[in-house]
């Protein structure tokens, strides 16, 4: 039996867990949120993307209740969560610093919020059992914060968290402090603590891979707007903007003018270069600005001309980034531009064939690239 595919938000019939109702957050003059609406269904793990003073703390602090919208509405399960203070709303939040407490025991600070909750000792002790076990902190119980790495301090904040069986988590920056090994290990961690709780996570974060990698969908976010809401996959086959091409991986992106042909564009980009060919659905109007955004794993990258192809243009290698599994050339067109391109190091690096200063032909397909209204 295949397994159901997770994607409620396409689904008529499910009502989404968190709906942002034209919300706007002013502090002063400054407009931090500017007029947002969008929901979150519960399971999800939903990451709010998007660089310094975007506005994602902003948005996670709206749902936590420590700052409350200037106008517009937050329902959780469909109630306004404006009346509901903090410390009594479904939901809970990790921060980025993990505020431990130093004086207690692992067990004791996951204890710690159903001790204050009054609940019978018998139940905690179960609790905080299940939490240990889902966190794989059990052989760590008795021991102090600072007596553990970074990474189990992480997951001990995770536990305390969880153990109050919130509706919905928030995780402000959760992995910042790790170093890369850690982090991708811990992503994958938290994916799975995600699944097997059910809990619905809502993470904000600057790192695109982690958004990418953890989240069944991302919020690209920039001035106070979502610019697009959607699947990782989405996000990076078919960005709807320039700025979103841009923010998510690595891209090449080409300013031209467009042309209506064969069911698709003649983008003409530079003086004396090719025109190139995409198809695309969207409605341009002969000699208007357009993009064109491609990856570098969409890019071949050989000495002869190539036959057949719909783009093919003609540059020197300016610099390789070796990365172990693939390389990635910048190929400098005899217009300045740079194209990237990447392929994958399956020979030994004596057996590469091409190098620094070496004329090459890039080429795509007319379904390579993605259009872009300029």
């Amino acid at each position: 039996m295949s397994e159901k595919i997770f994607e409620p938000w396409n689904d008529p019939n499910e009502k989404p867990l968190i709906q942002f109702q034209n919300v706007t957050k002013r502090f002063g003059d400054f407009v931090a949120i500017d007029n947002q609406s969008f929901d979150i269904y519960a399971q999800e793990f939903f990451a709010l993307l998007g660089p310094s003073g975007c506005g994602k703390t902003t948005l996670m602090r709206m749902l936590a209740g420590f700052e409350a919208p200037t106008t517009g509405e937050i329902l959780l399960a469909g109630q306004n969560m404006a009346p509901i203070p903090p410390n009594k709303r479904a939901v809970n939040m990790m921060f980025q610093s993990y505020a431990l407490f130093p004086h207690l025991s692992v067990w004791e600070n996951i204890a710690f919020g159903l001790k204050r909750d009054k609940m019978p000792k018998p139940e905690i002790e179960a609790r905080v059992d299940e939490m240990l076990k889902l966190t794989r902190l059990e052989q760590f119980a008795k021991r102090k914060p600072h007596q553990i790495s970074g990474g189990q301090r992480q997951r001990v904040a995770l536990a305390r968290s969880l153990a109050k069986a919130p509706k919905l988590l928030l995780l402000d920056e959760p992995l910042g402090a790790l170093d890369a090994k850690l982090r991708q290990d811990t992503q994958f961690e938290l994916m799975d603590i995600q699944e097997k709780t059910g809990t619905t996570f809502v993470i904000v974060t600057h790192d695109q891979e982690e958004a990418m990698t953890v989240a069944s969908r991302v919020a690209v976010m920039d001035h106070g707007h979502i610019v697009q809401a959607d699947t990782p996959a989405r996000i990076y086959e078919m960005p709807n903007s320039v700025y979103v091409a841009d923010f998510i991986g690595d891209v090449t992106i080409l300013k031209g003018t467009a042309s209506p042909r064969d069911g698709g564009y003649d983008i003409h980009f530079a003086e004396g270069q090719p025109a190139l060919h995409a198809k695309s659905d969207i409605e341009l109007s002969k000699g208007a600005a357009c993009y064109l955004a491609i990856r570098p794993e969409k890019i071949a990258i050989s000495a002869d001309k190539p036959e057949g192809v719909a783009n093919a243009v003609q540059g020197k290698i300016l610099d390789i980034a070796y990365l172990g599994n693939i390389s990635t050339y910048h190929v400098e067109l005899p217009t300045g531009q740079v194209i990237k391109t990447q392929t994958a190091n399956t020979r030994r690096l004596s057996r590469r064939s091409f190098t620094w200063e070496d004329q090459v032909w890039l080429s795509w397909t007319d379904t390579a690239g993605v259009l872009l209204a300029g």
